[in-house]
């Protein structure tokens, strides 16, 4: 069993190697094999990627994510844009219906509704929007 130190290095090396991630905008605490990741990131894309390496790591018990979305400037876009920009991915998502997930914003956070099954295939394409600083299917 790795120590608490041994895991942290170990997800700090995670995130170093992760290509999508700038490592050094998260800080990494384990206490007792539960790894919290807090710091500020630039997508959302960034954070779900942060996430994901750090479930890579052998010995992670529990992850606690504090992680927040700070978009640059040029990226952040009106809630409207956003349902503009999430409607017309949905509308060009192959196998997808016309109806079948509907998107709602609130203040740059997307939710999704609809059949489960084509819900992740449409989060997986909205996670994708420059803009979009949460998702939940």
């Amino acid at each position: 069993m790795k120590t608490d130190l041994q895991l942290k290095h170990d997800v700090e090396a995670e995130l170093e190697w992760e290509p999508a991630v700038t490592a050094s905008n998260i800080g990494v605490e384990v206490k007792d094999g539960v790894v919290t990741l807090a710091g500020h990131l630039a997508s959302l894309g960034e954070k779900l990627a942060a996430e994901q390496a750090a479930r890579r790591v052998g010995g992670v018990r529990a992850l606690v994510v504090e992680l927040d979305v700070h978009l640059p400037g040029e990226d952040v876009r009106t809630d409207e844009d956003i349902a503009h920009i999430a409607r017309s991915i949905l509308r060009w998502t192959a196998g997808l219906s016309e109806g079948a997930v509907q998107a709602q914003i609130e203040h740059g956070h997307v939710v999704l509704r609809g059949r489960s099954i084509t819900r992740g295939r449409a989060r997986r394409r909205c996670v994708r929007l420059p803009s979009c600083t949460a998702s939940r299917a």
